[in-house]
Formats: structure tokens, C-alpha cells, sequence
């Protein structure tokens, strides 16, 4: 790749959808260097496998990474193998169960399958950090440790809150912000991208390598892309997620579900199109739209055609439905389907509820599930259709 040589152009794409750049001069004198120099800039972040599938929610980072890749710089995708056994504490009320070497490397290499849907992959470097952890000797670590006091990790708002409601903190905790820094450290990162809620762990980046004599990395902090229910960050714990490897009807289906004030924080996280242009349309049309460019993405144009076509036809459709439909609310977190349709009273049991899906006989939003062990997203209103006659409307 050659490096863009317009240096307004590389900010105003970098600055897109960001929530803080630090520095934002910083960043300058790096891409004026770089430029000059004709060396791409070394762009980090970190992924802990702690989930087997990557959502849209770790695409926004993996969107900036292509941008800066598309601007000509080079990309480390840094597999958190050795960090996802001690749990990231950012944004948590506790201690996080720790994972093993064995559920961390399954992970792991499914995120070295996925995260090539969106990366260039001649122009990306996977790294996982127990490259350089699992050699450190504890005279090291004793030292890593010696770099940052007690007070200033309970700077951090996370340990703040836990620490002054009495609620416990491992010591093995304060490793992380220390470990990911270090990772930087020896990454020699220009630029280290991650969610609003990693800004300590990144700034400890910073401070590693001023110490250690190297240029600091500049950060760069992305917010946090909402899930389903437009309140939670998008999370699997919080089953208010869209995989990027569901099927293209459910990614179509619940892009369709995200509420209308969303969208433009979406298509600004997760789209390049024109943000102006996107105010101009109808909500409706906007979300049709990024529907169908994510499941092209992720799949293809032929698919993403035929599934918009299949959607425009279900919700025509809707006005056709039984007037007097029931109407189910999910009142707990229990969203296995099967379970769903037997509380609503739509089956007698499980059991049959299952039976029923297997036969094919089941449908949400027109789309037919078979999957025993399917399970509603979070916010969301479908019309569940069971053999020809029983209809009810579940709201999630």
C-alpha cells in the first residue's frame, strides 16, 4: 500500500466516529513523519478471546484499523492470549472468571479466521502477547510492576467504584492495564486503538514507552457500540448482540430492530457512507440500507439482495396478519426459543416446541428456525408463526 500523501485527508478519516484522540498533534507530527519518511505507522489493538465469535460491536474497532490500512500504515492484530486468561476489568462490578490456556487458544483461532472479513490481511500482523509473557521471568514482572503504584491504578474508575463500595479487587487485576501497556512497549505501537472504557489501559501504554525511551503511542478511543436493547454495551453476556457469522436473515433482522436514534452512530462506526446524505433519508430506508451493506459485507451482494428482498416482502405482509393476535412479553432473561413459545402458550412443552422446529415448522419475521437451540435478541418485536394458524407476537 502507498501512504496517503494528504495529511488533512488521514485526519478527517481517522477522526471519523472517534471519541477522543490523544494527542490530536501528536498524531500530526507522527503521520508528517511517516509520510516523509515513507514508513507506515505501526497501529495496535488488542483483541482478549474470551468469546468464541467476534459481533459488530468488535468490528468498530476492526473498521479503523482498515481505515488506517487503506491510508497505507500497518496493522498489529494482537491476540490478548496471554491477558484473556486474567479477564479485562474495564467497565466491571467484579472479578472476572479467569479463562483457561485451553478455552483462550480455541477462541483465539477463530478470531484469526473472522477477523480477515474485514482486515487486509497482507497488510496485518497477528501477535499474540504470550509471545513475550510466558518468557518473562518473575524478576521481570516483579519489575513491570514496580512502574505503577497502588493509588494510580485506583485512578481508575472501575477499581474506584469496586474499592469504595467494599467490593473485592484482585491483585492479579492490576496486571492488566500493566501487561497491555507493556504490550505496546514492545510492539514499538505509534497508535493504539481501543473502546472508551480501555482509556487507562492505553494511557499505561504511553507511559511505558516514555519511560523506556520510546516515541508514546498516540490513542485513539472509539465509543462503545449499544446492542439491541439501544441501553448496553453490544455484548454476548447480555445476549444484545449480532454475530458476524449469524445467519444474513438475523443480521438483516435485527439491524432492522435497532432503534431509530441508533442509526447514525452505526453508520458512523460501522459504514463509510456519507453521514449527511443518511439524515436526508427515512428511518426505515436508512436501516434497509446499512442492513443490507453489512450482510454484503460479511456475505455477499447476491445474498444481501435476496434477503432485503425477503424482509420488504415479510413486513408487507404484516398488515395481513390476524387482527386479535396475542401478544407475549418476555419478562426475564429466558430467550430459548422453545422455552418462549411454550410460556407464551403457543406449545404445550418444550419438547414439542423443539419437535416442531426440527419439522420446520416454526418461523419468526417470516424466516423459518430450526436450530433447537436458538434464542431471541434482546429488544426486539417478532411475529412467531407455529404450523399454519397460531400466531402471537412476542416483544423481547
Amino acid at each position: 500500500m502507498v501512504i496517503e500523501e494528504n495529511i488533512e485527508e488521514q485526519i478527517k478519516l481517522i477522526k471519523r466516529g472517534c471519541a477522543e484522540i490523544i494527542s490530536e498533534d501528536e498524531l500530526r507530527l507522527k503521520l508528517e513523519r511517516s509520510l516523509k519518511e515513507n514508513i507506515p505507522l505501526n497501529i495496535k489493538a488488542g483483541f482478549d478471546p474470551t468469546m468464541p465469535d467476534l459481533h459488530l460491536g468488535h468490528t468498530v474497532l476492526l473498521y479503523k484499523l482498515r481505515q488506517f490500512q487503506e491510508l497505507g500504515h500497518k496493522v498489529f492484530f494482537l491476540i490478548g492470549d496471554f491477558t484473556g486468561m486474567i479477564g479485562d476489568p474495564s467497565g466491571v462490578s467484579e472479578t472476572r472468571r479467569s479463562l483457561t490456556k485451553e478455552e483462550v487458544l480455541k477462541n483465539a483461532s477463530t478470531y484469526k479466521q473472522q477477523v480477515f472479513k474485514i482486515l487486509d490481511k497482507s497488510h496485518t500482523e497477528v501477535v499474540f502477547n504470550s509471545s513475550w509473557m510466558s518468557t518473562m521471568s518473575g524478576e521481570e514482572l516483579i519489575r513491570l510492576c514496580g512502574k505503577y503504584t497502588v493509588a494510580r491504578m485506583l485512578e481508575r474508575e472501575d477499581f474506584k467504584k469496586r474499592f469504595t463500595s467494599c467490593k473485592p479487587i484482585s491483585i492479579h487485576e492490576f496486571l492488566y492495564p500493566l501487561i497491555q501497556g507493556y504490550d505496546s512497549l514492545m510492539l514499538k505501537a505509534d497508535i493504539e486503538v481501543g473502546g472508551t472504557d480501555q482509556k487507562f489501559n492505553l494511557l499505561v501504554g504511553r507511559d511505558l514507552q516514555k519511560e523506556s525511551g520510546q516515541s508514546p503511542q498516540v490513542v485513539l478511543t472509539m465509543p462503545l457500540l449499544e446492542g439491541l436493547d439501544g441501553v448496553k454495551k453490544m455484548s454476548k453476556s447480555q445476549k444484545n448482540y449480532i454475530g458476524i457469522e449469524e445467519p444474513p436473515a438475523e443480521i438483516f433482522g435485527k439491524l432492522m430492530s435497532i432503534d431509530d436514534h441508533l442509526m447514525i452512530k452505526y453508520y458512523e462506526l460501522l459504514s463509510n457512507q456519507d453521514i449527511e446524505h443518511i439524515k436526508t433519508l427515512h428511518p426505515m430506508e436508512a436501516k434497509k440500507n446499512l442492513a443490507a451493506e453489512i450482510v454484503e459485507r460479511f456475505y455477499n451482494k447476491v445474498i444481501s439482495v435476496a434477503v432485503r428482498k425477503d424482509f420488504e416482502e415479510v413486513f408487507s405482509k404484516r398488515d395481513s396478519l390476524p387482527a386479535n393476535m396475542p401478544v407475549y412479553r418476555v419478562e426475564d432473561d429466558k430467550l430459548w426459543l422453545p422455552h418462549v413459545l411454550t410460556a407464551s402458550g403457543v406449545t404445550k412443552s418444550n419438547s414439542e416446541a423443539m419437535r416442531l422446529m426440527k419439522e420446520g415448522a416454526v418461523e419468526i419475521d417470516g424466516v423459518r428456525v430450526i436450530e433447537i437451540n436458538a434464542e431471541l435478541p434482546v429488544g426486539r418485536e417478532q411475529i412467531a408463526k407455529v404450523g399454519k394458524k397460531r400466531f402471537i407476537k412476542i416483544i423481547s
